[in-house]
């Protein structure tokens, strides 16, 4: 028993500091972020869930500065990767190089990639062949890389926050839907409010941004995940966030509109990634439980990138985001 009250009593405090730390997390943010409330919240709960996340932004939308700053704030480090038709798998996990050693003899020497930080910006996914997103995919999935037949474990915690530009289109290569699924969450970072975008431009032409204080390390990162992992959450919720997800395949059962609208639904990962992003944001507002509005809030993010719409979709207008609100209508639960 004095264990279990241990435990609980460690985890409490884990909890408190989290949420102690969220309004520091979010004023160092602030000194170079203005705007972006919600992106940045999405980000922070896939980096404390342990997830990745696909970003998607029109150009100069600051989505480099905000996960270079995040990573500042946690004390990370950051490697920015501009992904190009002619980028290479070793380009970015690395190569064997051939070396002389003291006595005369030469030997092969791994010399590691931009893979091997903390956070991951791969700048533009879509722009680099199949073969180099597949070497991502391993990084992503595995935490490794792998060259010459040997495994080369990749620092941790790791994090890929991938980029898209969702205007220029020609010239990409759509990342097929495995990789997709790899993504914890597709965060949508859209144009600011006049009133923020004045901010921006002011506070960009007029003095140098303050500094970006530390707040953590790698380690309280791991610390985090495992927390997150332990937070409760009712068994209806787990439920149905798997319902939602099944609701989005196309198939005997499935919804009209889905058969109409959906070519390929969620799968497994979607009521995995549902479920801990809402541990993670019950665990930043400083709760020992996720609620209904914790999944809620996480379900259109969770969802876009992993319902593919087909041809009658396009033609009839519709968004995948409205095929998302439409499956939150049909599947009753505890989120209404």
């Amino acid at each position: 028993m004095p264990e279990d009250v241990d435990a609980y009593e460690d985890e409490r405090l884990a909890v408190e500091k989290v949420h102690e730390s969220r309004g520091r997390i979010e004023r160092e943010l602030a000194k170079v972020i203005v705007g972006q409330k919600e992106a940045t919240h999405q980000l922070l709960v896939s980096l404390f869930a342990g997830g990745h996340c696909l970003i998607t932004g029109a150009p100069g939308l600051a989505k480099t500065l905000l996960v270079r700053t995040i990573a500042q704030v946690f004390h990370l480090k950051f490697q920015r990767i501009q992904f190009t038709p002619d980028l290479m798998p070793a380009d970015i996990t690395g190569t064997e190089i051939l070396e002389e050693t003291g006595d005369g003899r030469r030997r092969m020497q791994f010399v590691k990639g931009p893979l091997f930080a903390n956070v991951i910006l791969a700048d533009e996914i879509n722009r680099t062949p199949p073969k180099t997103q597949a070497a991502l995919l391993e990084a992503m999935q595995e935490h490794q890389v792998t060259a010459a037949g040997v495994r080369y474990p990749l620092e941790e915690p790791f994090f890929v926050l991938a980029t898209q530009n969702p205007i220029e289109m020609e010239g990409t290569y759509p990342l097929p839907e495995a990789q997709l699924d790899r993504f914890m969450f597709n965060v949508i970072v859209e144009y600011l409010p006049e009133d923020d975008e004045v901010a921006v431009v002011k506070q960009t032409t007029s003095r140098r941004s303050e500094p970006i204080e530390p707040l953590f390390d790698g380690r309280d990162v791991l610390r985090f995940h495992e927390v997150v992992r332990k937070v409760p959450i009712a068994e209806e919720l787990v439920r149905h966030a798997v319902r939602l997800a099944a609701a989005s395949r196309p198939g005997p059962g499935a919804p009209d509109f889905v058969n109409d609208w959906v070519s390929w639904g969620a799968g497994l990962r979607a009521g995995q990634s549902l479920v801990l992003g809402a541990k993670a944001r019950a665990l930043l507002a400083g709760r020992f439980h996720a609620t209904p509005e914790d999944l809620r809030a996480l379900v259109h993010p969770t969802l876009r990138h992993r319902i593919l719409l087909g041809y009658r979709a396009e033609a009839d207008g519709v968004t995948v985001d409205a095929v998302i609100d439409r499956l939150l209508e049909h599947v009753k639960g505890p989120l209404h």
